[in-house]
């Protein structure tokens, strides 16, 4: 059962800004691994080759592989003013929706004007027609002669986190996103697995463990504060799933055989989580809102690998719910301790 009276201020925890990663670490496999059992509250301090040693073959490891577009974009409005951009999703009919800030809101039915790369010269092309306000975000459109992948994005820079406190650099577009991305759509990276190289695949591949792949898309709404005091309020944003019948089946074999599905990140959870009927995984391609926190049964995931997550994050929500609250914050205490690294490109937990 949902806990009614739960509080968003009992997912607070205290971090020194120093613990926040403003880089990835030096090979993408060389961050530190927490190992956390979710029932005990027993852990262990590994690096993310460690691993191997705490999968199984039959286990399932299930990849999110949406690439992050550059989805931060700079321009002017019909008025001169200048604006900045933040792509939260792709939709149909050359729309996007965005997060627009300018020192006024751009009124509906106006222009704005993108810029180029590294100038503050708008893009002859590059022009779009706000159309509405949904949600809080901006419906922008551009015409139909325009590719957004070809004529957009190469104008566009890595949305890097809020709290990453510096501009993109060189390294940002490779280390931002996974190695197996390949569906654009994105506009935050699915972390956890940021960690994962190609020779750690291949070392997984051999000791029989198997790999699945869905998409979700995850929208820059991941980086929303919560707002109300009481979880049960809060509306989640939406995000785009999809996941073919070849999940299903593998997730299916997986069980049968005794092993365990293994989400890498909490993108992968909740697609899998919001896939699933009565217990069994059905394909689909929707949108999902699903809100994961304490009280909630899992139907699919035996295991995670995720990320440290802010205080008071939806994310940190899902992993307590996972586990229990009070056994995630102490593990966050003893990362605290141990000097761990924070956030999108610090350091990782296995969840089991």
């Amino acid at each position: 059962t949902i806990l009614p009276s739960m509080k968003v201020s009992e997912f607070s925890y205290e971090l020194p800004e120093e613990l926040i990663a403003h880089y990835p670490a030096d090979a993408r496999t060389s961050s530190r691994l927490l190992c956390l059992n979710s029932v005990s509250g027993e852990m262990a301090h590994k690096y993310f080759t460690d691993l191997l040693n705490y999968l199984r073959p039959n286990d399932l490891l299930v990849f999110n592989n949406t690439k992050v577009i550059p989805a931060r974009f700079f321009g002017e409005k019909e008025t001169g003013g200048k604006i900045e951009i933040l792509v939260e999703r792709i939709m149909l009919d050359n729309c996007l929706l965005a997060q627009i800030k300018a020192s006024k809101s751009p009124k509906i039915g106006s222009k704005l004007f993108f810029y180029a790369k590294n100038t503050d010269q708008p893009e002859d092309s590059l022009v779009a027609t706000v159309l509405d306000l949904e949600e809080g975000f901006f419906k922008i459109q551009f015409g139909s002669e325009i590719s957004l992948s070809q004529s957009l994005f190469p104008h566009g820079y890595m949305p890097l986190p809020p709290y990453i406190r510096r501009q993109e650099e060189a390294l940002d577009l490779n280390r931002y996103q996974t190695i197996y991305a390949t569906k654009e759509g994105a506009v935050a990276a699915p972390t956890a697995g940021l960690h994962f190289d190609r020779s750690l695949i291949s070392n997984l591949l051999g000791n029989g463990i198997n790999t699945a792949f869905l998409t979700l898309h995850v929208g820059a709404g991941t980086f929303q504060p919560v707002r109300v005091k009481n979880l049960e309020e809060h509306r989640m944003h939406r995000e785009f799933i999809e996941l073919d019948a070849s999940v299903c089946n593998k997730v299916e074999q997986c069980k049968e055989k005794g092993g365990r599905v293994i989400a890498v990140g909490t993108t992968s959870v909740r697609c899998l989580e919001s896939a699933a009927e009565d217990g069994k995984l059905k394909a689909t391609q929707k949108e999902t809102a699903i809100f994961i926190y304490p009280g909630y049964k899992f139907q699919i995931v035996d295991a995670m690998i995720t990320n440290f997550h802010l205080p008071e994050s939806t994310l940190l929500m899902l992993v307590s719910a996972f586990s229990s609250k009070k056994v995630i914050l102490d593990a966050y205490q003893e990362a605290i301790r141990k000097r761990y690294r924070f956030f999108s490109y610090g350091d990782a937990m296995f969840i089991f």
